[in-house]
This record gives structure tokens, C-alpha cells and sequence, in this order.
């Protein structure tokens, strides 16, 4: 009987599969990229690793008699968490407010496709929530709807309500721990990375006009594949000119030395300059916003990476002047480094203070108090670690000021338009980092988990 609902569900799928190409065509890269496999071990319904579609025959047998249209829109949920790049997000974020939050930006996509073999019963509940969302984020995706979540704070019977709405998939085989390694991610992740540009290129190109009620899924995968921020390129925006004892080999001519050598046996006719310039960081703050909605991992996480991009380049010297503020509506700590190693102790025994309401005004005042009492002798930045909802200052001050979000905010957060601001999520933190680890120039065992 097992083998017989094994055959039968691979039956439904590849029937899926089939109808899902013949109705949105720029899919067929990704709708070839799972191999089918029976999973009854390993789930009750469908589950994926990135690779391969684990399906149940009886979950798929029963869902397909009920409804042709169920089955094909599991298949294509599914299909959705892998070109979406769910499944390699999910690290450092709670699990069920992730999983649930993934389903949403899946289901909401399913229920604007207007296909009739996608037709499906749209809830009340679930225009409630699709509309709710809507009002803080212009495209419904997993990480605004997280940070959505985290930031209601639900009760659990609320959670579970939504939950059973939207459930379709197993999520148990995205948990990183029981995956091969990063390796294996990394690879996963560029796979559908480039799937999802195949797709994304069809929809914009070739199948543009065709791809009718696919608006939701362009908007998605443009989303999903966005390049990451390079953050160390970001950084060096707030170092200045400084000359420094070093041979500039760009400025000497080897041909005069080189003749004087032959001409006179060991007297060159010029010396190499012993000073060069170079644009180096020495007085630098960064501002960590301690309101609720922040936590002290994320924010460990945020200080290792600023510390491993500052040591690994020789953009940034070993003496600093660097100044790490507290604050939620008041300043609550005021930190004075002199070095990237002072930072490393500091990150290490980093500790949180502070829990209220978010005030950014407290820190400018704080800073433009210490640059007039001199504790900087060139302040060219502000780093400002946040969430982006708080009261901002309504004058530009007299250096340049950065926010640094790890998530898209609603949109009625509105940064002021003289500061920079920068959406960098997780990834793109690790990816800075790594990057750095390669030239050799840090070891990641001397920072924390990231």
C-alpha cells in the first residue's frame, strides 16, 4: 500500500508540474529544479531541503480528490519557499514566527495568481491579515511580515489561528543543523538565486504581458535576488586623507633608481618617498538603538562584523578614536575605544541597557556636545544601529550619519532625507565577513557566532 500511494503521489505532482508549466511558463527552469522523491519518514505532507520535493502519497491523494487545485498549489508553494530563498534565512530568527511568515509570502502570492488551476477559497482571515500587512510594507515579503510578528508579539492562540490557516509545507528539513553544512547552503542558495534571475528575466523580456496576475511574483523574486550591500565599501565612505609611514611605490620611478645603481654601484639618483597617503577612519561613533524591538544577539552580531571589516583592511588603523553609545529615548552608556582590540573585549562583554521608547535626538546632542568640548579631532561619521521607528533630529548635523537597518521598516518609518540609510540583513553582514576571513586577514574563531 505504501509503494502504491508513493507512485500514485508522484503521479499528481509531475500532473502539477505539467499544469503549472502550460499556465505560467516563465517557471520552467525552477519547476525542473526539485527531484521527486517519497518521504513518509520524514513527512506527513511535503517538505523540501533545497534539492529534493519529499512528498507523502496519501497527503497528495487526499488533497488531490478534494481538490485538483490544492495539490497544485502545495507544489507550487513549495517551489515558491526555494526561489524566494527562504529556507537559507531562517537561520537566527525564531522558528515558528519564520515558518508562519514564510507561508504568509507564499499563500499571498498563490491568491493573486489568477489561474484556474491555482483557484482557491480566499478567507476572511486571510484579507485581513494580507491587508494589515499591506499597511507597513509595499510588497508582502517573509522578512517584513517576521518583523511584523515580532513586533505584535501575538498571543499563542493567535499564532496557532494563522497558523492552521496557512500551513501547507514541512519546514523541519530548512533547519540548519540538520542540513550538510554551509557549504552545501551557499550552493543551494546561488542555485535558485539564479533560478529565480531566469525568471525574473522571462517575466520582464520575453514573457512580458503574458505573465497575467504574475505581478506578485516579479515584485518577489526582484526582492529575492537584489544584490547585497558591500558593506566595507560602505564603511570607507567615513575615512579621511591621512599620510602614513609607508613606501609609495606609485609615486617613485624604479628607472632613475635603477640607473643611478649601474652609474654609481650603490648610490640610486632618487629615494623612494617613506610617506604615502592613504584615507584612513580615526574618530568614529557608532550609536546602538536599545529599544525593545532590539536584541542583544543581533546587535553582538552587528558590532563583530563592524569590528572584522575595520581590522581587515589597512583602510583602518590600529589607533582609533572610537565611541559606542547606548540609547533608547535617553543615552544609557557612552563607551570610549582606542583600538580595534578595546573593541573586541567591548564586543564580547557587550550587554544591553535600556528598553524603552526609541528617541535618536539624545545621541546627536550627546556627540555635538563632545566634538565641542574636543574628544574628536576629525569626526567624519555616525553609525546609527536601529529598527528605524523613533523620533529623528529635524537638523543635519555637522557630520555624516548613517542608519543601519537589518530589516526593511514599514513604510510609515521615514529616515530624514540628509541621512543615509542602509538596509543590510544578516546575510549580508556574514557575507562581509567571510569576504574578509578569505584575503586571510582576520579569523573568524575570534569572533562570535555569527
Amino acid at each position: 500500500m505504501r509503494r502504491s500511494y508513493a507512485n500514485i503521489g508522484r503521479e499528481i505532482l509531475s500532473a502539477a508540474r505539467n499544469e503549472l508549466y502550460m499556465n505560467l511558463p516563465y517557471l520552467d527552469a525552477a519547476l525542473c529544479a526539485l527531484e521527486f522523491r517519497p518521504g513518509g519518514e520524514i513527512t506527513l505532507s511535503l517538505a523540501t531541503d533545497g534539492d529534493t520535493l519529499y512528498y507523502d502519497g496519501a497527503w497528495l491523494a487526499d488533497r488531490y480528490l478534494r481538490s485538483r487545485t490544492l495539490a497544485n498549489r502545495a507544489y507550487l508553494h513549495v517551489l515558491l519557499h526555494c526561489m524566494l530563498r527562504h529556507l537559507g534565512k531562517k537561520r537566527g530568527r525564531a522558528s515558528s514566527l519564520w515558518d508562519l511568515a514564510c507561508d504568509v509570502t507564499a499563500e499571498s502570492i498563490l491568491d493573486s495568481l489568477d489561474y484556474p488551476c491555482l483557484a482557491g477559497s480566499s478567507a476572511p482571515i486571510r484579507e485581513k491579515f494580507y491587508g494589515e500587512c499591506r499597511m507597513d510594507m509595499p510588497v508582502l515579503t517573509a522578512e517584513g511580515i517576521y518583523r511584523r510578528l515580532l513586533r505584535l508579539a501575538l498571543p499563542e492562540y493567535e499564532l496557532a489561528r494563522l497558523q492552521r490557516e496557512f500551513l501547507v509545507d514541512d519546514h523541519g528539513l530548512w533547519d540548519p543543523e540538520k542540513r550538510d553544512g554551509k557549504e552545501r547552503l551557499q550552493r543551494q542558495d546561488e542555485k535558485w538565486k539564479g533560478l529565480s534571475e531566469k525568471t525574473r528575466t522571462g517575466m520582464e523580456t520575453v514573457l512580458a504581458g503574458q505573465s497575467t496576475g504574475g505581478e506578485s511574483v516579479l515584485q518577489q523574486i526582484q526582492v529575492a535576488v537584489r544584490e547585497d550591500v558591500d558593506y566595507r565599501a560602505f564603511l570607507r565612505r567615513f575615512a579621511v586623507p591621512r599620510e602614513v609611514m609607508e613606501v609609495d611605490g606609485d609615486a617613485f620611478d624604479y628607472g632613475f633608481y635603477a640607473y643611478g645603481l649601474r652609474l654609481y654601484g650603490n648610490m640610486p639618483l632618487v629615494e623612494p618617498p617613506e610617506t604615502r597617503e592613504q584615507r584612513r577612519i580615526e574618530d568614529f561613533v557608532i550609536a546602538v538603538d536599545t529599544s525593545m524591538s532590539t536584541s542583544g544577539d543581533l546587535v553582538r552580531q552587528f558590532l563583530a562584523c563592524t569590528y572584522a571589516i575595520l581590522r581587515s583592511t589597512e583602510t583602518f588603523t590600529r589607533k582609533v578614536n572610537i565611541r559606542i553609545l547606548q540609547c533608547d529615548d535617553q543615552v544609557r552608556s557612552d563607551t570610549a575605544l582606542d583600538s580595534l582590540e578595546g573593541l573586541k573585549r567591548y564586543m564580547e562583554n557587550f550587554q544591553l541597557s535600556g528598553g524603552s521608547a526609541t528617541d535618536f535626538r539624545p545621541v546627536f546632542e550627546h556627540v555635538d556636545r563632545l566634538r565641542r568640548e574636543g574628544a574628536f579631532t576629525s569626526l567624519r561619521g555616525l553609525v546609527y544601529f536601529t529598527d528605524g521607528m523613533g523620533t529623528y533630529p529635524q537638523r543635519r548635523p555637522p557630520w555624516e550619519t548613517a542608519f543601519i537597518l537589518l530589516e526593511e521598516p514599514p513604510l510609515s518609518v521615514r529616515t530624514p532625507p540628509w541621512a543615509i540609510r542602509l538596509v543590510l540583513g544578516l546575510p549580508g553582514l556574514e557575507k562581509a565577513v567571510q569576504e574578509a576571513a578569505e584575503e586571510n586577514l582576520i579569523d573568524l574563531s575570534e569572533l562570535p557566532q555569527l
